[in-house]
């Protein structure tokens, strides 16, 4: 890391003196060389809007400290997510055997799932989606809409209720043996 004072870099310094450290702290944190690029990208994009007026007295510091954050955050979410966020593992896992008629009534499921969340209201839907696909705390869907977490909470209340109602009203045809209509996808 460069000796200049903070004030005389500029943020194209910063990035050229601290990207190459940066990463391998954050690949030896959390065991992906990938995942370390995308969050030292995340970090430089939160510290760039405020590095041209910003008085911290240590940018590198502040660098380094968004993006060990940043990368506990990851972390958390691995071990939260009842989901892999590596899309090819997903392809790449064998799934268990199914027949016909499972492989059928889980493409009619989902189909109804799809035109579900498709109906739901814009905002419900927004909300829905950045809470159970994105994984966002309900503070974060607020800072990301401009809305108040409050309204983020009901929103995402109405989105399940909703669901809830127009998959039970589209409940599927009785079940092949060994299969209960209890097993169906919830939201």
């Amino acid at each position: 890391m460069s000796k200049e004072p903070a004030q005389t870099r500029s943020f194209s310094d910063l990035y050229r003196a601290t990207i190459q450290p940066l990463r391998r702290h954050l690949a030896r944190l959390l065991g992906d060389h990938s995942e370390a690029q995308d969050i030292a990208h995340d970090a430089y994009l939160r510290l760039y809007p405020n590095s041209e007026n910003s008085t911290a007295h240590n940018p590198e510091a502040l660098l380094f400290t968004t993006a060990h954050r940043l990368a506990l955050n990851r972390i958390k979410r691995r071990r939260n997510a009842p989901f892999t966020e590596n899309p090819d593992a997903v392809a790449t896992t064998p799934a268990p055997e199914t027949d016909a008629a499972q492989q059928a009534m889980i493409r009619q499921e989902l189909g109804m799932l799809n035109r579900a969340i498709a109906d739901l209201p814009a905002g419900c839907r927004a909300v829905l989606l950045l809470r159970k696909v994105d994984l966002l705390s309900h503070q974060q869907i607020a800072e990301r809409l401009g809305i108040a977490i409050s309204t983020v909470e009901k929103q995402h209340a109405r989105a399940l209720r909703l669901l809830r109602t127009a998959l039970q009203t589209e409940a599927p045809p009785a079940a092949p043996s060994g299969i209960s209509n209890t097993d169906t996808i919830r939201p």
